[in-house]
């Protein structure tokens, strides 16, 4: 055993020697970063880039952020970019969207999704409507970015999923990231974007680590808003989901990958626009289709999927009805059991797609 630690305590001094004089491994060390830090660094690199970038909302700037997204940008850029602002979500999301007619850029933060509804006749009437009103001559560059749907133990006034809301609305674009590079490629382009566009994030996956590639550490990385990623292929049925629900299907799909078979999890990243002809093409290969999502059933994402597969050349490819897996249709319980059992679950997903391949 002594002769074993002296051998290996050699080795790693040998590697250590070779690294001192300048040897590296071939392959490059993964980089892991949690959701929050990147969001926080396409924000650094936007409001470094353009001088008309600037951030507001509740607790965003000394506080460093109520979930620390906005962790040292305002020691970085100071009270006229990173602006704290009363609990007034009506009033500073007015003061925003007067911005953008301005020609700034401005990102407007709330602390959930769910308080934007004290400000959607500002999203909804002043921002999404005054590109088309304007006969295309006003143009509304803002974000309005947060955490949208279900967290943990905070009850039906802070869960809800707002997505098929927002998306409802024409002269919004709708961004629902799941991981890492998704966050920062698609709030790098909605910030660039002269449109309206609602970012919703998930206070879940805030401090979840992925790791992220040489490409999406760069300033120039930018992911195109309206199109979805196969984030694992597949030949027996389609996944299509989209923020946290995603690396459920992974989940699930690695489970039944045990047992033969091979679902393919498409990660919508963008709402509105969607990417249908990613959804058909998949469909049209594995013939069978399950959505997923934390929002409630009724005119949901899972139920717009469904009328483009109806209506669209890939219905003559289904061999089994399309079948949806969402959140329960009734307003989220404060109870952790209740909670548990009111948004989808890896069960519940295994479940659905077995149902529909009928095995």
């Amino acid at each position: 055993m002594a002769s074993l630690r002296c051998f290996l305590r050699s080795g790693k001094n040998a590697m250590a020697a070779l690294q001192r004089s300048g040897f590296h491994s071939s392959a490059p060390a993964a980089v892991q970063m949690m959701v929050r830090d990147a969001l926080n660094q396409a924000m650094d690199e936007e409001l470094e880039r353009d001088e008309r970038v600037f951030l507001l909302g509740e607790e965003v700037a000394q506080y460093d952020g109520a979930y620390k997204v906005s962790r040292g940008l305002w020691k970085k850029y100071g009270d006229q970019r990173i602006i704290d602002t009363p609990i007034s979500e009506m009033g500073f999301t007015g003061i925003a969207v007067g911005a953008a007619f301005a020609g700034l850029r401005p990102i407007c933060e709330f602390m959930t999704f769910n308080f934007s509804m004290q400000a959607i006749d500002q999203v909804i009437n002043s921002a999404a409507k005054t590109c088309y009103m304007s006969a295309g001559f006003q143009a509304v560059p803002i974000v309005f970015r947060g955490p949208n749907g279900s967290s943990a133990g905070v009850a039906a006034q802070h869960s809800q999923c707002f997505a098929a809301w927002y998306a409802h609305c024409p002269g919004l674009k709708v961004v629902s990231p799941w991981n890492s590079e998704d966050a920062k490629g698609l709030l790098k382009a909605a910030i660039r974007d002269d449109n309206p566009v609602v970012f919703m994030e998930n206070e879940l996956m805030y401090g979840v680590p992925f790791e992220m590639s040489e490409e999406a550490l760069s300033k120039d990385f930018v992911l195109p808003i309206g199109k979805a990623k196969i984030e694992r292929p597949g030949n027996h049925v389609t996944l299509v989901s989209h923020s946290r629900c995603v690396g459920h299907c992974l989940d699930a799909a690695a489970v039944l990958a045990k047992e033969g078979i091979e679902c393919e999890v498409i990660n919508l990243r963008s709402i509105r626009p969607m990417d249908t002809d990613a959804i058909e093409a998949s469909v049209m290969k594995t013939n069978h289709l399950v959505t997923v999502e934390g929002g409630w059933p009724q005119f949901g994402v899972g139920a717009e999927i469904c009328a483009k597969i109806m209506e669209g050349p890939a219905f003559n490819y289904l061999d089994a009805p399309v079948t949806r897996v969402t959140g329960v249709d009734i307003p989220m319980p404060y109870a952790k059991i209740l909670e548990d059992n009111s948004v989808p679950q890896i069960k519940d997903i295994i479940f659905s797609i077995k149902k529909t391949l009928n095995v």
